[in-house]
């Protein structure tokens, strides 16, 4: 009797660790890590806190970074409940969250680092540069260098709002692509700037999109649930999440171009526009009025458009910037897309008012 042929065994393929400062990360598990960048005046060690999520399957490996402006808030809440998302149980890929860039600023409440430079302009960084010069080297060798995608988080400057959208350069068709699978209402082409995070990842070739929304050290609603549902449609679109939503995705507006409107004259500001209201050309922006009630100046609309940012402080100095409008080839369809976009947002349950820290690690 002829002995029966021996049976194929198969053994299922593991995916290799995610290796990043000289941690391994299995894949399936996720792990808080923490970048040394130097010490505060007491000679307390200073840590960016990084968390890698590395799913069990092959995927991009996606970075999402905020605060690096330290006063800007929103993006650290989008990374927090992003990180709590019951989808990242079924990632393909790997997902790396960075929520406090900046964190010199977000101690002290400023866009800046302590030497006042911005760190958005210390690209590509020096090992013994200045300060911010080290964190962007940092920044760029240890984290960036591992990526294949970036989407970095923004709001307004202080006592400025954007209304929800993109930035980036769009004549890199992948950039785009991400763009419209964030689903912010607009999204604005927008030349890379030297020195930025942007221009780093561009000298890499790695796709970056950034995302404004809302107003220095304040928490908006509307701007944070539109940030996780963009990070969440473009994991999405990277393959690195399964889509489950039948509902059409929203069809943003792409605008080429965009002008702030300054103050022609020193005094107070009364705003006759809201942010998303959509302009023609010479349409009453604000008055520009003296306290004394001496002389009224009126600022009218160079060209028709959407306000995408606007200043907050009704005291105004001459040439300051009041109003940022965004141009559109049809500004019906700019509309619409905005009322889609606030629709969705209201849609969303809204969250708990909860005390929490960035990492989600407890809510009180």
């Amino acid at each position: 009797m002829s002995a029966l042929p021996p049976k194929k065994t198969t053994t299922k393929k593991t995916r290799a660790d995610f290796e990043l400062l000289g941690q391994k990360i299995p894949a399936g598990t996720r792990r808080l890590l923490q970048l040394d960048i130097g010490k505060l005046y007491t000679n307390t060690p200073l840590t960016i806190g990084i968390e890698v999520i590395h799913g069990k399957q092959d995927g991009p490996v996606l970075l999402v970074t905020a605060a690096i402006h330290g006063d800007e808030l929103n993006g650290i809440e989008a990374c927090r409940r992003l990180a709590k998302s019951p989808s990242l149980d079924r990632l393909q890929g790997t997902l790396i969250l960075v929520p406090i860039v900046n964190v010199f600023g977000f101690i002290q409440q400023i866009r800046y680092l302590p030497d006042r430079r911005d760190l958005n302009r210390c690209f590509p960084g020096s090992e013994k540069g200045s300060l911010g010069s080290r964190i962007a080297y940092l920044i760029r060798t240890q984290l960036l260098s591992h990526c294949t995608h970036v989407v970095d988080l923004h709001t307004g400057a202080i006592h400025r709002s954007n209304l929800p959208q993109i930035r980036g350069n769009f004549e890199n068709q992948s950039t785009l692509d991400m763009a419209q699978a964030f689903g912010a209402p607009v999204i604005l082409h927008s030349n890379i700037l030297d020195g930025s995070f942007r221009d780093a990842a561009d000298k890499l070739n790695i796709p970056f999109i950034l995302y404004e929304a809302g107003e220095a050290l304040r928490f908006d609603e509307p701007a944070i649930k539109g940030g996780v549902t963009g990070l969440l449609g473009v994991m999405t679109h990277l393959g690195m999440l399964k889509s489950k939503s039948p509902k059409k995705p929203l069809s943003p507006l792409l605008a080429r171009t965009s002008q702030w409107i300054r103050a022609s004259h020193d005094g107070l500001m009364i705003a006759k526009v809201k942010l998303g209201e959509r302009v023609k050309e010479g349409s009453l922006l604000a008055l520009i009025v003296d306290p004394c009630g001496t002389s009224e100046e009126e600022i009218r609309s160079p060209i028709k458009g959407i306000i995408i940012g606007r200043n907050n402080i009704p005291v105004v100095n001459e040439g300051e910037a009041l109003f940022h409008i965004a141009s559109f080839e049809t500004l019906q369809n700019a509309e619409k897309t905005l009322a889609q976009f606030h629709a969705h947002m209201k849609d969303l349950e809204d969250p708990e008012l909860l005390f929490t820290d960035p990492w989600g690690n407890h809510d009180d």
